[in-house]
């Protein structure tokens, strides 16, 4: 009996924790043989988008160079926004809540 009070205690504690039914609010894409973009939106405020495209097309050195954000709500209520560059030198994030490194 202990078992079975237990086990629903946890399902009802799994139940409460389970976030709320996001929607999808908008969603648009481009997808091309040498480039593409994307952007969505959800409605608990979380947007990203992005966009990439190759670089020294048909050469070794060649690459995709992608630019892009997302953004979210916090637990905090406050929107969080990170902007990156992923490219030959890797990914490279930047927000206004990230830690930056000391100049070298």
């Amino acid at each position: 009996m202990k078992f079975v009070i237990v086990l629903a205690f946890a399902l009802f504690a799994v139940a409460a924790a389970r976030p709320s039914d996001v929607q999808i609010v908008r969603q648009d894409s481009d997808v091309g043989v040498e480039k593409y973009s994307f952007a969505l939106e959800t409605s608990d405020g979380t947007k990203k988008q992005e966009d990439g495209a190759l670089k020294n097309t048909g050469h070794e050195d060649e690459a995709i160079v992608v630019h892009g954000s997302y953004s979210f709500v916090g637990d905090d209520g406050v929107t969080y926004t990170v902007t990156y560059v992923a490219d030959e030198n890797g990914f490279q994030p930047s927000g206004a809540h990230l830690p930056v490194a000391p100049a070298a």
